[in-house]
């Protein structure tokens, strides 16, 4: 892979990589675990919208801030077994 040219470029292969993660994303848990798995899977979207918004405006610090944040949650559900990403 080669190397990113500018920091819009890099944020986009984030973006693509957690789209991808989101849309494919299985809840596994136990049904009283998945209120709570939502709710965090909710929260990595919002996180994703942010970042997509700052990067619009420039903000490259912050739009990095939020990708990773999103990225660490659905990262975390994933590592602890309560999900999934089904290649559909």
């Amino acid at each position: 892979m080669k190397p990113w040219s500018n920091d819009e470029e890099r944020l986009l292969r984030y973006f693509n990589y957690v789209e991808k993660t989101i849309r494919n994303i299985v809840i596994k848990a136990s049904d009283d675990l998945r209120d709570k798995i939502e709710k965090i899977i909710d929260n990595a979207k919002r996180y994703y919208e942010d970042a997509k918004h700052y990067m619009n405006l420039r903000d490259y610090p912050t739009s990095y801030v939020c990708i990773a944040y999103c990225e660490g949650l659905l990262d975390a559900l994933k590592l602890l077994n309560l999900v999934e990403v089904v290649e559909r």
